[in-house]
């Protein structure tokens, strides 16, 4: 199967070979795909698939048994995450992975200090440089907040804020440490259909305010279907499709893997799924 992507746009993140085996489960199988710049991508599969683990992967929480992951030309294979996310990709979670006990401004500041210049004592001190810095951080995590409508609640603390709330301060501290390529994971968990629908503008404002390259897991195919642009399908840790929306709402492999052996007198009930979107 091609590794290129469907629009035929320059890769900035491309993946090769990975495997990664867990003793004897193969959680992922010889996956190669390329990510287009500045494109909002869809990673789908039924449960079980191996998604999460390819995020895993690409942000060094795991090491690949073999393979390679590249960004923009650069080497990120066994880099651990606090050096991936340096190198320009963040991430959110399946599950909101939050710092509850702290204010929305401060998980906001936390994220930001990936890019800080200073050593963290400098600040313990006032080292001028270091509390000017400080300062420029509180500022650009306030006008973040106010991007993704949540500088009323700067100074509530974060467990308080309402589900969909979290969700989107989740997305502000991941934009906070400045990434070129955003990876979420199932942004639309929990979320009833008027904010899944909320959720397809809010993406693509993403993409284009913050000059991003998006690559999304999510199991509500609406919004897959209504966002992204190019989408690759696993099942089972190997990849078997990549194409457009339409081109994956019509194929069989697919429809198969989400439906089972009946598939092909179901083919209609997948297609009216993500025909609203």
């Amino acid at each position: 199967m091609t590794t290129q992507n469907s629009s035929g746009a320059a890769p900035v993140l491309r993946i090769r070979e990975m495997t990664l085996r867990f003793g004897g489960l193969v959680a992922v199988n010889d996956l190669s795909m390329d990510i287009a710049g500045g494109s909002i991508t869809g990673l789908i599969g039924p449960n079980g698939a191996g998604k999460t683990t390819v995020f895993n992967v690409v942000t060094g929480f795991y090491k690949p048994t073999k393979g390679v992951v590249e960004f923009m030309g650069q080497p990120l294979t066994g880099l651990p995450p606090h050096r991936v996310c340096a190198a320009g990709l963040s991430r959110t979670f399946q599950n909101i992975r939050l710092f509850q006990n702290e204010t929305v401004l401060q998980n906001v500041m936390i994220g930001s200090y990936v890019r800080q210049k200073g050593a963290w004592w400098q600040t313990l001190f006032a080292f001028p440089a270091a509390v000017r810095e400080e300062r420029e951080i509180r500022e650009r995590s306030l006008e973040l907040l106010g991007h993704l409508g949540l500088a009323g609640q700067a100074d509530a603390v974060s467990s308080s804020l309402p589900y969909g709330a979290q969700r989107r301060l989740e997305i502000a501290r991941a934009l906070a440490t400045q990434p070129k390529f955003l990876l979420l994971d199932e942004p639309a968990a929990g979320m009833n259909p008027q904010e899944s629908e909320e959720l397809l503008n809010f993406i693509r404002r993403l993409r284009d305010e913050f000059d991003l390259t998006i690559l999304l897991i999510e199991h509500d195919m609406k919004v897959v279907m209504g966002v992204c642009e190019d989408i690759w399908v696993l099942d089972r840790g190997l990849l078997i499709a990549n194409g457009t929306p339409s081109e994956i709402r019509a194929n069989p492999q697919v429809i198969e893997a989400y439906l089972g052996q009946t598939a092909p007198r179901s083919e209609v009930s997948l297609k009216k799924e993500a025909a609203h979107a």
